[in-house]
């Protein structure tokens, strides 16, 4: 049976939601003038989450700076996110997905995985379904997406970042040596700038190059694991299957980039607080509990450390992980500047199996807390999360308790 996946990759997603939205509302279209998504202009932590076709031509980038973009293009349109609003959107679109194959892999809130393969009877021509995927989500819910055809992930993910918007592009393992190899080495997916940069030192500059360099030559620049990854990957080889379930959570976390620099303990605290309770209502929510404590710490100099320890029993208990992250910082910081402040939760047990105390049972102020949290989180949960904050806590920026920050903790998944 031949292998067919598809990748679904909704064309600049969060602004082409929110055109949606606005269209509805009898707003313009951003997506046909300079835009992006932003936070407010005057916060240095503003930056673009998506940008038009327009505006890429002045070249403005996601990631950077929003103040840089403004200068770039001064008349450029900044619309301010709404997560509320893209969860639903990336709802419908897999929903529509979900229609066309029972295995379904999400990728990231704006892209997914359909494993296709020995669907000739539903559709022969396996490239008409594709067409029919992309324009069913177009007609219903007004945003493009292209779609790559492949012989695997990698190939179909590839395939999926060929010309923009609104195409299908196939990129079959026949297909490798015309379509894939002649692009540039740092094309290739999960290829970081780093590597590139000493791929193309040694003259390795496209994917074909990669492909055909000596295994020894690569293993001695980056390392054996990796060097034959980036060799499979690079040969169009991709074995892994399409997970329709989601991994279990290996940590959870939440991280704050603050406006001003926090140069206090009352501050640092009152953020660690609003940080700890965040993560730990995420994890309660799966009841787990947590035996292992970070915190991390980035300078004004972008500079990040992280410190952990390890309780003697795991816990769901926010008092008890604010406490620790508590103690953490008073003993690693000694009041340099703070940009970004950052709390996680590992080594996870499920909630009733944590190792209890020497004669049976959690000590009772344990117990308390326990009933407050949950209390807190079940109106949370009905009302609102802002509904219900701790008074310690008053006039810090709050986390969002389902939107984590993860990328400042490596191998968070949740």
């Amino acid at each position: 049976m031949r292998r067919v996946i598809f990748h679904i990759d909704v064309n600049s997603a969060f602004l082409s939601w929110t055109s949606v939205e606005r269209l509805k509302n009898g707003e313009s279209d951003l997506r046909t003038v300079p835009a992006v998504i932003s936070g407010s202009p005057g916060k240095r932590t503003s930056v673009v989450l998506a940008k038009s076709i327009p505006a890429k031509k002045y070249g403005i980038q996601t990631g950077e700076p929003i103040g840089l973009a403004l200068r770039k293009c001064p008349g450029l349109a900044v619309a301010p996110p709404s997560f509320r609003l893209y969860a639903a959107a990336s709802r419908a679109f897999k929903a529509i997905c979900d229609d066309f194959s029972p295995l379904r892999e999400s990728f990231s809130i704006d892209e997914c995985f359909l494993d296709m393969s020995g669907m000739e009877r539903l559709y022969p021509n396996i490239l008409d379904a594709a067409y029919k995927l992309k324009d069913r989500i177009k007609n219903e819910l007004g945003f493009t997406v292209n779609v790559g055809v492949g012989s695997n992930k990698l190939l179909a993910k590839m395939a999926s970042d060929f010309e923009k918007p609104d195409k299908v592009h196939t990129l079959f393992s026949e297909e490798v040596e015309t379509k894939l190899w002649p692009l540039p080495v740092r094309d290739l997916l999960f290829l970081g700038r780093s590597t590139a940069e000493k791929l193309e030192r040694f003259s390795i500059r496209t994917v074909g190059d990669l492909a055909r360099a000596d295994l020894s030559l690569l293993r001695a620049q980056v390392g054996k694991k990796m060097s034959e990854q980036l060799h499979f990957y690079a040969n169009g080889i991709d074995p892994s299957p399409v997970v329709t379930a989601s991994p279990a959570a290996k940590s959870y976390s939440h991280s704050i980039t603050v406006e001003d620099d926090v140069t206090d303990f009352e501050t640092a605290d009152a953020l660690l607080l609003s940080l700890s309770d965040a993560a730990a209502a995420r994890m309660r929510d799966d009841a787990k509990c947590a035996r292992n404590i970070a915190i991390v710490l980035r300078d004004t100099r972008f500079q990040s450390k992280s410190h952990q320890t390890k309780l003697d029993v795991p816990t769901d208990v926010t008092k008890e992980i604010y406490q620790t992250t508590r103690q953490l910082l008073r003993a690693h910081w000694a009041g340099t500047p703070l940009r970004l402040i950052g709390v996680a939760l590992s080594e996870l047990t499920d909630r009733g199996e944590e190792q209890l105390t020497l004669f049976g049972g959690r000590p009772a102020a344990n117990q308390k807390q326990q009933r407050v949290d949950a209390a807190m989180d079940a109106i949370r949960f009905k009302f609102g999360e802002g509904t219900l904050i701790r008074g310690a806590t008053l006039g810090v920026r709050h986390p969002k308790l389902h939107a984590p920050e993860d990328g400042d903790f490596p191998g968070v998944q949740k």
